[in-house]
């Protein structure tokens, strides 16, 4: 999944040891654009993955790649965004994971990516045939129904 928006935040590194060796997890928080702009905070796992978020200044317009995941835990549930990647929005430039997006030329940086029409589709010229038209009849119309059949319902 992909979603849009302002870096408004980094958030701190923690790192361990587990059994498999240490690792390190920090975090960010972006905040969309639109009439209601929301607040979003991904995590991401590993140095290489903290390196891109710390690669991008603050107030920066970026393009965010992530894999939701629940869990359950004591009846209660957690949902969590791993960040897969983020990237800076580059006007001009689309991002190539985002493709079938553009921004709008016309709207500040800030704006939301927008899905772009389908471009339509070509229409060959054809050729009209001459209509000929038919004699008219010189009978009313008569219904093929009997009276008592010929139900507006």
């Amino acid at each position: 999944m992909e979603i849009s928006g302002k870096l408004i935040k980094i958030l701190p590194e923690v790192r361990g040891e587990s059994a498999r060796g240490p690792w390190v997890r920090g975090g960010f928080v972006i905040e969309t654009d639109g009439d209601y702009p929301r607040t979003v905070a991904f995590t991401t796992f590993g140095e290489d993955r903290l390196a891109m978020v710390n690669s991008i200044a603050l107030n920066s317009l970026v393009v965010v790649s992530f894999n939701p995941e629940s869990r359950e835990y004591q009846d209660r549930w957690y949902t969590d965004l791993r960040c897969t990647r983020i990237q800076s929005y580059v006007p001009g430039q689309m991002p190539p994971q985002a493709a079938g997006y553009a921004w709008p030329a016309s709207a500040p940086a800030t704006a939301p990516m927008q899905p772009m029409a389908p471009a339509p589709a070509p229409v060959a010229p054809q050729q009209v045939a001459p209509q000929q038209t038919a004699p008219a009849s010189t009978q009313p119309f008569a219904s093929p129904l009997k009276p008592e059949e010929d139900l507006p319902f």
